[in-house]
């Protein structure tokens, strides 16, 4: 499978997430998320944003929804985030929506925290 961005063929896994996370670019987050019908906005793009840091500079690590919670509360300054805010921008799920369209491979994790 693949996604066409500017004419090029990125290739992905069935599921949707990027083969290579070094083909991840603005321009194919964008593509991905006109795919799943999101309209990206800035806070979007600060979830997409922090997920990538946090797993190309902490080693891997893909936070779960109750993380990104607590994350964007402090980067929005929003004591009034909570799981409904973040599934209203993402409604596949914050972690795993946010993290296809952040060009991270797919959590393996299972439920839980």
């Amino acid at each position: 499978m693949s996604i066409n961005v500017n004419g090029e063929e990125v290739p992905t896994t069935e599921t949707g997430f990027l083969e290579n996370i070094e083909d991840w670019s603005d321009e194919v987050a964008l593509a991905i998320a006109i795919e799943e019908n999101l309209e990206l906005s800035d806070r979007h793009w600060d979830l997409i944003r922090y997920l990538r840091d946090e797993y190309v500079h902490n080693a891997g690590n893909q936070p779960n929804t109750r993380n990104l919670v607590k994350a964007m509360s402090k980067a929005w300054d929003d004591k009034s985030v909570n799981a409904k805010t973040l599934y209203d921008l993402f409604p596949g799920d914050p972690s795993k929506q946010g993290g296809r369209i952040a060009g991270l491979p797919e959590s393996r994790r299972k439920g839980g925290y």
